[in-house]
């Protein structure tokens, strides 16, 4: 796993990662005018990006740590830039689907990787707060200047394989397989909280198919419905992501005070409300509140959805296999919201998405209750909150980053060092809850496993 010091190449890398999917609505938007599309084809080839990115995540699931997190990092950017490049360079549509697909794959290679360094570190919903920071704030650079420089289909592309080629050198900062790695990798077993990372997965795809439905035709409702220009469209949009800046600061600043089910909840109940509003616009000022109430809570939601599933296993296996399923709903999201617009029109497509959103919030709410404490390495004793299981986990060398930190919602402890293993039972029997031998020993077991 990356070590919890290189922090700002995670960053980088998720930053390059999702960037395709924040500037969906231009990409689908000016494949359907310049390419000759129509909405649900153009919204077609958004899919296939999508889906082509959410294969790498599962591909790689519980394997980053085999290879090391600057292989397979290098790999995603190389494939990102080569593949955008090429749509970027491309003119017949064959081509251009081919070469997003590539770049899809490359997409979700490094979000794969940024996904696992970040359940491994100390603080998980800190570096993914910092993550959606960095690429809110790229994309609203971009949205604010693409419109003023034309250039067809191939901008945006060229946009996002130019971000894979500056990311690049902070992958020097990323670990390849290591002594830990090594010997995390050995670590078999099944995965934790199964019950609770299907029905995380399972909520996290129909919450962003409801998100990226609607995003994926959000420049439509402006242009047509509200009669906007691109530029005007893109301003609005900027703004958005630049009040996404402040949500995703006020996120990191909350951090795990309130806990993640109330972020959670509550904000999902705000999301659905802002789509119905965002969909149903007819002037400038409905479709902005909307747009920017939307984006201003979104990814404040998401940034808790992505630490909660890190929290579920600290190799990393439910964040990516978590971000994969959402990345599936974001890929059928394009193709969702243009079928339904083109069927429906935008009104009732509103109302059917803010539906759904509303009706994952209890499940996924649930989970963010049901796990509230950091889990430990797997086939150890959790105890939610309990001080012995974080013990053994410090005594007996497991992860790094497996201990809560001091000040977490879950209790605080003191990591004993200590270098045999006979030492532990001592250590465990003078930490126990009151002492006893019987408690000693039980805990002690464990150690051997």
């Amino acid at each position: 796993m990356p070590s919890r010091r290189a922090a700002w190449p995670l960053v980088a890398v998720f930053t390059a990662g999702y960037l395709a999917s924040y500037l969906l609505p231009t990409i689908v938007g000016r494949l359907s005018v310049h390419l000759g599309l129509t909405p649900a084809q153009a919204g077609l080839v958004g899919s296939a990006l999508l889906l082509s990115s959410a294969s790498a995540g599962f591909t790689l699931a519980g394997r980053v740590e085999r290879y090391g997190s600057r292989t397979p990092a290098r790999v995603g950017l190389v494939l990102a830039a080569v593949g955008y490049g090429s749509a970027a360079l491309a003119g017949s549509v064959p081509l251009v689907v081919l070469s997003v697909m590539v770049g899809g794959f490359g997409s979700g290679a490094a979000t794969a990787v940024a996904a696992a360094g970040i359940a491994a570190q100390r603080d998980p919903h800190r570096t993914s707060s910092l993550g959606l920071l960095t690429v809110s704030a790229t994309a609203g650079a971009l949205y604010l200047t693409i419109p003023h420089l034309g250039g067809g289909h191939r901008l945006p592309f060229a946009a996002i394989a130019l971000v894979a080629l500056l990311v690049w050198p902070a992958t020097t900062r990323l670990n390849g397989p290591t002594a830990l790695e090594e010997s995390a990798s050995r670590i078999t077993g099944r995965l934790p909280h199964r019950r609770s990372g299907l029905v995380l997965a399972g909520g996290m795809l129909v919450w962003s198919m409801a998100q990226n439905a609607l995003w994926g035709v959000s420049s439509r409702i402006g242009v047509v419905q509200v009669g906007l220009s691109e530029v005007t469209v893109g301003a609005v949009f900027a703004a958005a992501l630049g009040a996404g800046l402040l949500g995703v600061m006020g996120a990191g600043m909350l951090g795990a005070r309130v806990g993640r089910a109330v972020p959670i909840g509550l904000g999902t109940v705000v999301i659905a409300g802002s789509i119905v509003v965002s969909s149903s616009a007819r002037d400038l000022g409905s479709f902005a509140t909307g747009e920017i109430l939307w984006n201003t809570v979104y990814p404040v939601v998401l940034s808790y959805l992505i630490g909660l599933a890190a929290s579920l296993d600290v190799r990393g296996r439910w964040a990516v296999l978590a971000g994969s399923a959402s990345s599936v709903g974001v890929a059928c999201g394009p193709l969702l919201g243009s079928v339904l617009s083109e069927e429906a029109g935008y009104p009732a497509m509103g109302l059917i998405l803010g539906a759904a959103t509303l009706l994952v919030a209890a499940p996924v709410t649930a989970v963010a209750l049901h796990t509230g404490g950091r889990p430990l390495v797997p086939g150890s004793v959790r105890r939610r909150g309990g001080a012995p299981a974080a013990l053994l986990a410090a005594t007996t060398g497991s992860l790094s980053g497996a201990v809560p930190k001091l000040g977490s919602p879950e209790q605080a402890v003191t990591e004993l060092r200590v270098r045999r293993r006979r030492l532990v039972r001592s250590a465990i029997r003078t930490a126990g809850p009151d002492g006893g031998p019987g408690q000693s020993n039980a805990y002690a077991s464990t150690s051997d496993r």
